[in-house]
């Protein structure tokens, strides 16, 4: 009786897809190999498109694991050069053992850096008080007096969004790579590490600020960031 042997056949598109692009773009998005290649191969070895591949990949992963309760984690610090800055964060993931992960460590080290160097006031956008999106508002209504009601609505919608960018964390641009915000980042780290994983809440400490709010950053206070 003669036994048939199942040959795997390898996908159209894999042997055009070099290893030295899987490691490039690995390197980039802190991804799996396995997750990178497959990337390729959906993008036709379109780099750009591979990163956008991975990133929705990422944003349903985080979308998932959003339930999940995350109660372990780091209370992460940083204190820059000089002595006029500091930084604590409390990021949450699932398991003790993510918690100690040197990935999970280099990400609070990230998101430390970031809050020094750009200064939110907020982690997210739901965390903005009405009261401050209705000065924006305000604001730019001023600045779209007299324009078509469809042109003033995207005015306004336009400085809301631009507050959002600046000011809340998660949708700030990363301070070492422009291509990304720390949500992006934060989408990569839930991917690569397979457990929900959360930036709880943090405060920056600048000496000689108001207990009522941050100051407007003087050259002596700012963070000087080297792109990674």
């Amino acid at each position: 009786m003669s036994t048939a042997t199942t040959m795997t056949t390898p996908s159209p598109g894999d042997s055009n897809i070099s290893p030295e692009l899987v490691k490039k773009l690995r390197e980039t998005t802190n991804a799996g190999m396995m997750d990178c290649k497959k990337a390729l191969v959906e993008a036709k070895g379109d780099f750009d498109a591979a990163i956008a591949v991975l990133r929705k990949k990422g944003a349903a992963a985080q979308s998932k694991k959003a339930g999940r309760e995350a109660k372990e984690g780091v209370i992460g610090s940083y204190i820059h050069v000089g002595d006029k800055v500091g930084v604590l964060v409390e990021i949450n993931c699932e398991t003790d053992f993510v918690a100690r992960n040197e990935s999970f460590r280099a990400f609070v080290k990230d998101v430390t850096l970031q809050i020094a160097a750009a200064m939110p006031l907020y982690v997210k956008r739901d965390e903005v008080p009405e009261s401050v999106l209705a000065v924006e508002r305000d604001v730019a209504s001023a600045s779209a007096k007299g324009k078509p009601a469809a042109v003033a609505e995207k005015i306004i919608s336009g400085k809301v969004d631009k507050y959002f960018a600046t000011y809340c964390l998660l949708e700030q641009t990363f301070v070492k790579d422009d291509k990304k915000t720390i949500n992006d980042l934060l989408s990569a780290k839930i991917a690569e590490l397979g457990e929900n994983i959360l930036i709880r809440r943090f405060t920056r400490f600048q000496v000689g600020e108001s207990l009522g709010g941050q100051p407007a950053p003087t050259a002596e206070a700012e963070v000087a960031v080297t792109p990674a």
